[in-house]
């Protein structure tokens, strides 16, 4: 069954009316008619509901509510990566298979080694863009919730950010010590947690600002003896962070 997200100013009593681009994606790409079935979400309750079609106009689409749905789909554990910012697809990448396994928020970071740079002439235009494929994905995926895409942060100014996680995960490829799990097992008896993760860019995060997140009581752990792309690690971590709390077993 297909998924649209809406706001609650869209449903009134048992009647939810979407709007913007999903309406020419039910006529004219899905192909959806009358007394079709579809999943609604609110977003701002992250409330299912079953809906059938009851009207198509070339601007909106008229759904009435059958009844609710419960929902299991989002994780108990709020997961936040922030990415040193990559080439443009692998961006794309890291933030739609991250969505699919249940991330809540992603913030992309200059770091020094960051081949790509952002100008601010360009980065509104970015942000619709990215949060446009989270939005693709969270329906894909049948997620309650479309994670937050966040504008790009400069890695020193990033404490403020970090200060109100549980534990903050820091992926650097000259740690040999500390593993994830170990990592992990300091927090377990904190559920539900707030996790944040740092990856590096390409080129992978410098000794001094590894320094600096450990000023800002950051964990470095390893990922083992392989070293992984930066578009591997966020979707490796999220996996692993999720499996270890339950969230997908």
């Amino acid at each position: 069954m297909y998924k649209f997200f809406v706001t609650t100013n869209q449903i009134n009593d048992d009647i939810v009316e979407i709007q913007g681009e999903d309406v020419n994606h039910i006529k004219n790409v899905l192909r959806l008619g009358i007394d079709e079935e579809i999943d609604i979400c609110d977003l701002e309750s992250s409330t299912n509901y079953l809906c059938k079609i009851v009207e198509l106009d070339n601007k909106f689409v008229k759904c009435e509510i059958i009844n609710k749905l419960e929902s299991k789909s989002e994780p108990k554990t709020y997961l936040h990566i922030f990415q040193g910012l990559p080439k443009a697809e692998k961006m794309e990448t890291i933030i739609q298979k991250t969505t699919e396994i249940g991330v809540s928020e992603i913030t992309p970071v200059s770091m020094n080694r960051c081949v790509v740079k952002l100008d601010d002439k360009g980065i509104d235009k970015k942000i619709l863009r990215w949060q446009k494929i989270a939005e693709v994905a969270a329906k894909q995926s049948k997620r309650d919730k479309i994670p937050i895409i966040n504008y790009p942060i400069n890695i020193k100014n990033i404490y403020e950010k970090i200060v109100d996680y549980d534990i903050v995960l820091v992926a650097y490829e000259a740690e040999e010590n500390c593993s994830i799990k170990s990592a992990l097992e300091e927090v377990k008896s904190k559920i539900p947690l707030k996790i944040a993760v740092i990856v590096g860019p390409e080129g992978g995060i410098e000794e001094k600002e590894i320094e600096l997140l450990k000023s800002f009581n950051c964990k470095i752990i390893t990922l083992g003896k392989r070293i992984l792309r930066t578009e591997t690690a966020p979707i490796v971590l999220s996996s692993i962070i999720m499996y270890e709390f339950d969230e997908m077993v």
